[in-house]
């Protein structure tokens, strides 16, 4: 895993499937995933395309890219690529939503967690749950002191749930979220449970937005997108 002071970039683009693709034969579908995803292995080193529907209805799959981006030009010439990559299939396959963001280290703890997932592992958990977060504005108005009491408590309770990941994305004026805060796990009910008993903390005061919310489940991008076939 990269260094703590490197800075990785993550990046969730959301597709979903056209009503044209399903009308061209087998063998033009095939032609077409494999068109799709020889352009995004092009684009970034890391990339997997994970399947969303029938969990939502926004998309039918989402493609979780990771780059080293300490370099600032390292972010631009990865969207550029990006953009190269998905649009000559964007008649076929469409975007529907995209969330991202920067690691950066915690302001609340100073030894790096357990847990926390590192997108360039090659094993990867069944589930991924990936959404947007926005504070209030009361939250960052108060001592440093009152946040970390209260963010103590958050992460004691998460540390409950050893083989539950979660990997915190910064995007302060960047998109229209503050952060996009990413779950891997091998049990979605577990998972439903962490988010239930974090409820009753006193940190969920200070929460201003955390949807939409998506549930992806992982394949090796070959499988992933031989659904659509």
């Amino acid at each position: 895993m990269p260094e703590p002071t490197s800075r990785i970039l993550n990046h969730f683009a959301f597709f979903r499937f056209k009503d044209a693709y399903f009308e061209l034969p087998p063998e033009e579908r095939k032609s077409i995933q494999n068109d799709f995803l020889g352009g995004l292995d092009s684009a970034a080193k890391n990339i997997e395309i994970l399947q969303i529907y029938p969990t939502n209805m926004t998309g039918d799959v989402v493609v979780w890219s990771a780059l080293q981006a300490s370099e600032p030009a390292a972010t631009a010439k990865f969207f550029t690529a990006f953009a190269q990559a998905t649009n000559p299939c964007r008649h076929l396959i469409e975007p529907v939503h995209t969330l991202w963001g920067f690691t950066r280290p915690s302001q609340y703890t100073k030894t790096r967690s357990t847990q926390e997932i590192d997108p360039f592992a090659s094993d990867r958990q069944p589930y991924l749950v990936i959404y947007p977060f926005t504070k209030t504005m009361d939250w960052y108005l108060m001592s440093r002191d009152a946040r970390q009491g209260m963010m103590n408590e958050h992460i004691k309770i998460g540390k409950q749930y050893t083989e539950i990941k979660q990997l915190l994305l910064y995007s302060f004026g960047l998109q229209d979220q503050e952060f996009v805060v990413v779950y891997e796990t091998a049990d979605l009910a577990e998972f439903s449970d962490l988010v239930y008993t974090l409820r009753d903390t006193e940190a969920r005061r200070y929460t201003k937005s955390d949807s939409p919310l998506f549930t992806a489940i992982y394949h090796p991008a070959e499988e992933t997108l031989a659904l659509w076939k």
